[in-house]
């Protein structure tokens, strides 16, 4: 397949080197440093477990989509502040068949494209505030993954792969009986390139349940700079997520994705992963715009559009939007 990576982060990065490994014609969008190490270097993953290994494989790498034609498969693996550019660039990698992979943290903008209900074809505003992300990206084109892995970059154009190996596919479509062929393929070629990938029915309850995972101790290690396991070992840091969670959890029954677990019963699976930094304090650290929109905004205005009150969200919310604009991360209120 040919296939493009638009975004050569960490997690792009990871799955642009597996698939190109197994053969397929693997092409990247990039820019500024990271261009120019993919260039020269090709793309690179250090792959931690068993034991290191350097993977690297030699891709065609350009900042403008129309260099790279139309692809069968492209995969959108930015933060959600670069979306929008990326909206506004992707059109020469679309032909009618090409399948728009988004694998990103947070909510996305196509979350009610076919959801079916009183909200459904709803815009969020925090993600998409004038329908200009779903106007370029039309939703036949769309298909949703979620990400359960943990990968960071070691320099431009090289990533290191730290756990995980879990990619969920799914249509942003009502609730299927079983998976499109289109979904069922792509997770063929993922589980060929070596990722746990599997398909979901409604893959918004899989982007509902991560989200409510790392909402909370995303931004909060951002503007703390605190490992997750220091944000659960301290009791009232600990209490404050567990409250934003409930929150989270009341949207999650009105929209009709419900969430079995409890706060406590997240926190006991976050604490077995260790101590680790979470993307958004990579992100500051680095220097790069956070992503609060799609993680933390969106809760606040889910939470008007169902009429459940969000007081703890809006105070993480004020917060780290705070630390964020402050340190130039965030646009000023």
């Amino acid at each position: 397949m040919k296939v493009c990576i638009y975004g050569a982060g960490a997690i792009g990065g990871w799955i642009g080197v597996h698939l190109a490994q197994k053969g397929h014609d693997v092409c990247v969008v990039a820019r500024g440093a990271s261009l120019r190490a993919i260039q020269k270097n090709g793309l690179q993953c250090l792959q931690a477990q068993p034991t290191e290994m350097r993977h690297v494989v030699q891709v065609k790498a350009s900042d403008n989509p129309a260099d790279l034609g139309p692809q069968d498969w492209v995969i959108v693996a930015v933060k959600a502040p670069a979306m929008l550019d990326v909206a506004k660039g992707i059109a020469p990698l679309l032909a009618p068949h090409t399948v728009v992979m988004t694998a990103m943290n947070g909510v996305p903008w196509w979350f009610f494209q076919g959801f079916g209900g009183n909200l459904d074809g709803t815009t969020l505003g925090t993600i998409d505030h004038h329908g200009r992300i779903a106007q370029a990206i039309p939703a036949h084109h769309v298909v949703g993954c979620v990400v359960h892995a943990s990968c960071s970059l070691d320099a431009p154009g090289v990533v290191r792969h730290h756990f995980g190996q879990g990619l969920i596919l799914g249509e942003p479509a009502k609730q299927l009986s079983e998976p499109s062929a289109r979904v069922q393929n792509l997770v063929a070629q993922l589980v060929t390139a070596g990722f746990n990938a599997s398909a979901s029915a409604q893959i918004q309850k899989d982007v509902w349940y991560k989200l409510w995972g790392n909402m909370t101790v995303n931004p909060i290690s951002a503007f703390t700079g605190a490992t997750t396991d220091l944000i659960l070992k301290d009791d009232l840091v600990k209490d404050f997520v567990s409250q934003i969670m409930l929150e989270a959890k009341e949207i999650g029954e009105k929209i009709g994705i419900p969430i079995a677990q409890t706060p406590a019963d997240r926190h006991a699976v976050t604490m077995k992963l260790g101590a680790f930094k979470t993307s958004m304090l990579q992100d500051v650290e680095a220097g790069k715009p956070v992503e609060l929109d799609a993680l933390v905004s969106v809760v606040r205005e889910l939470g008007q559009l169902t009429k459940v009150n969000t007081p703890y969200t809006d105070a993480l919310l004020g917060l780290s939007r705070l630390h964020a604009s402050v340190h130039g991360l965030y646009p000023a209120q």
